[in-house]
């Protein structure tokens, strides 16, 4: 199974669109950091739904940049080249999954008009599925990833 494959994969088994990117890179998140699998997925768990359905940036796209902070972050707080660095790698990616997707906002790849919804999750229907490009825009977001990872020769 590739990694887009396992990604989407991952959504329609119920998990949310930012922890299917780390699902779909757990390989790599091992090999280049010591943090747990199931402790990414909890950190990843709030960024669903555009950060707990505010469908703000998506959360595939808030996946990407877990993952980049897993292999290339970093903790010291002077460390300015670190740090920029690692902004030029997030801004890099959110480019390319706009030019791809048409934007990394939540509400804008749904087409909503709303900015903030409840917070109860949609149940995972059959209709719900149809009716969502989340799993496509998911299957995006690891190609693009997946693509970038090999350019850092990462991958």
């Amino acid at each position: 199974m590739t990694r887009k494959e396992k990604a989407m994969q991952s959504f329609l088994d119920g998990y949310n669109c930012s922890q299917c990117m780390i699902l779909a890179f757990e390989d790599v998140i091992k090999a280049n950091s010591d943090i747990d699998i199931d402790m990414a997925l909890r950190i990843a768990s709030p960024f669903g739904g555009g950060m707990g359905r505010l469908r703000e940036v998506c959360g595939s796209v808030s996946g990407m940049f877990m993952i980049l902070g897993y292999i290339k972050g970093y903790s010291a707080p002077g460390d300015y080249e670190g740090k920029k660095e690692l902004y030029a790698h997030i801004q890099e990616l959110a480019k390319r999954y706009e030019a791809a997707n048409g934007s990394i906002v939540c509400r804008e790849l749904l087409g909503l008009d709303v900015k903030r919804q409840d917070a109860v999750p949609e149940k995972r229907t059959e209709e719900y599925y149809k009716n969502r490009p989340c799993t496509e825009k998911i299957g995006s977001a690891a190609e693009i990833l997946e693509g970038y990872l090999e350019e850092l020769e990462i991958l």
